[in-house]
């Protein structure tokens, strides 16, 4: 049956509160890969807010802390997932991105926030992670409880925090989600390399490139 023979009200007259104004998660509206609404309408961290901490389970059931990184200078909190193209294309980029900063004191910390079912489950996190040789830690967002916080509404979609936890950075890992070679411009690379010399980042938001977040 095509859509305009459908019986009941006509999409403009549907009962329910507006797509801006739904209860709940937030929503990077529309559905393609590109993050559409601003992060006022996302509701999450601003730039120069102070981030809560969070304690999650990682892949090796250890649970994790940002405060228990005690060498940490930052953290490149990543909202990741295990299905996603866009998350599987920027993989070996974040494990790039961890070996070369990690030991500068600014890790990636991945998080999966898509509901802990099926191919999101903890099992298959911990296959993933073990199948690309994960160097970062790979946390469960269990209750869906961190990514609204954080205003994560695409898989992946960075946060880089300073020592003290302030957002400096929210958005796209780089310029080209499809084709690492033809990267003009590493957006977190270049914020770690402000930080790591003391000064303020250039770029600090941009629109993040990936799948929805699922909500359960």
């Amino acid at each position: 049956m095509e859509q305009s023979d459908r019986p009941g009200p006509p999409p403009g007259n549907r009962p329910g509160p507006p797509p801006g104004d739904r209860p709940g998660p937030p929503r990077g509206g529309g559905g393609g890969p590109e993050q559409t609404k601003t992060l006022e309408e996302i509701g999450g961290y601003q730039i120069g807010a102070t981030a809560t901490d969070f304690n999650l389970k990682d892949v090796s059931g250890k649970m994790v802390s940002l405060a228990g990184m005690t060498d940490a200078k930052g953290y490149v909190v990543t909202f990741t997932c295990n299905e996603c193209p866009f998350a599987k294309m920027y993989e070996d980029r974040l494990i790039e991105l961890h070996n070369k900063w990690a030991p500068k004191g600014y890790p990636v910390v991945a998080i999966n926030s898509n509901g802990g079912a099926g191919q999101e489950s903890m099992e298959a996190m911990q296959a993933r992670a073990k199948e690309k040789d994960f160097p970062f830690v790979y946390l469960m967002d269990e209750g869906q409880e961190i990514f609204p916080q954080y205003g994560a509404v695409r898989t992946p979609h960075v946060f880089v925090l300073d020592q003290d936890l302030a957002v400096r950075y929210i958005g796209a890992i780089d310029d080209n989600a499809r084709d690492a070679s033809s990267v003009k411009t590493s957006y977190v690379e270049d914020v770690l390399k402000a930080l790591s010399k003391g000064e303020a980042p250039g770029v600090t938001y941009t629109k993040a490139i990936g799948c929805p977040i699922k909500h359960s």
